[in-house]
């Protein structure tokens, strides 16, 4: 049995429900514990009654851990919700005992194949982490992080529950999106690990959290069904920055880590994606508009902005416009990329 959790609010809805979908195609047997960053997240996740996903309310980790809401009073919504990233793991180990071990996932990750083979590296490590794997070009921003976030394994031990702790109480500490002396986020804690806590193994899988800032390190191939990273399958990728444009376009880019979007990059990793994407919007907005929530009255997916509909047409007509001549952009039309 595979055990995960990630956390969305309603606005990350559909790229938590792309991710819902492939762990649900590759993971043999799985519990998702998701942490709903908002009332409407929870709600329409209640209501779609997806298998195999527990649902934890914000409410409920704050109850269980009081000194986030202190930290939240001094942190922008994003600096929040990086701050409640060790709490969940932490959360779900000790106060579920059917887990043997715990992923953390960031929602906009997507499988691509069977996991089998990273959890076959990480063996009897208790905690197991992933490098950026930054281009030479792009060394500098080791500055954030030697390793991302976007992916941990803890096991169900004393030591791996002493790091979720250790980490835990410096995000209470000090969690913010910039860069100050040795910190970034609840990121930059992770470069300590490997020296404070024994058994972490740093995964060498190149398949693993492929992502636009490793990208140009591999070569990239498709065989049959399979995306191979020079000689290893795509096990998942980490679509960070990706940006919708339209319904059916959406910018990759790929251009600020000097990526250039292959036909195979776009059609074979973009494009499966971009689809599940845009099911899931639709899948979303049935549930969605205007929710009906005790306490609260919740929006729709789409977000009302105060500037006016021509305003918002000419800004997306501009960011169409620029993805184009740049050959950032996806676009899936009828199921197929173009």
């Amino acid at each position: 049995m595979y055990y995960l959790c990630t956390y969305f609010d309603h606005r990350y809805l559909p790229r938590g429900l792309a991710l819902y979908w492939s762990i649900r195609r590759y993971f043999s047997s799985f519990e998702l514990w998701v942490l709903c960053m908002d009332d409407t997240c929870y709600d329409v996740l209640s209501r779609m009654g997806l298998p195999h996903v527990r649902l934890i309310a914000l409410q409920d980790l704050e109850a269980y851990d009081p000194e986030l809401l202190n930290a939240k009073k001094n942190r922008s919504r994003i600096e929040y919700y990086f701050t409640c990233t060790p709490s969940l793991p932490l959360y779900i180990l000790e106060n579920r005992p059917e887990a043997d071990h715990i992923v953390y996932l960031d929602a906009d990750i997507f499988f691509f194949s069977d996991p089998a083979s990273i959890y076959g590296e990480i063996d009897d490590n208790s905690i197991a982490i992933i490098a950026h794997r930054f281009t030479p070009e792009l060394r500098a921003l080791e500055v954030m992080g030697l390793y991302n976030v976007g992916w941990l394994f803890f096991k169900r031990d004393s030591n791996a529950r002493n790091c979720l702790r250790w980490w835990r109480e410096r995000c209470i500490e000090w969690c913010h999106d910039r860069r100050e002396a040795d910190r970034y986020a609840d990121q930059k804690y992770l470069d300590r690990w490997p020296d404070l806590f024994p058994g972490v193994i740093a995964l060498r899988h190149k398949g693993a959290n492929l992502a636009p800032w490793n990208l140009a390190n591999y070569r990239i191939r498709a065989d049959g069904r399979r995306v191979w990273v020079d000689d290893q399958p795509l096990v998942f990728f980490h679509f960070h920055l990706l940006r919708k444009i339209t319904g059916w376009m959406y910018d990759t880019n790929l251009r600020h880590y000097g990526v250039g979007a292959s036909r195979t990059i776009r059609e074979r990793v973009y494009g499966p994606y971009v689809r599940a994407l845009f099911h899931a919007t639709g899948h979303a907005s049935r549930f969605l508009g205007r929710t009906s929530v005790p306490g609260r009255v919740t929006q729709p997916l789409r977000d009302v902005h105060p500037e006016g509909r021509a305003t918002k047409w000419r800004k997306r007509v501009k960011r169409l416009c620029r993805a184009i001549l740049r050959g950032q952009c996806v676009v899936v039309w009828n199921g197929h990329v173009l």
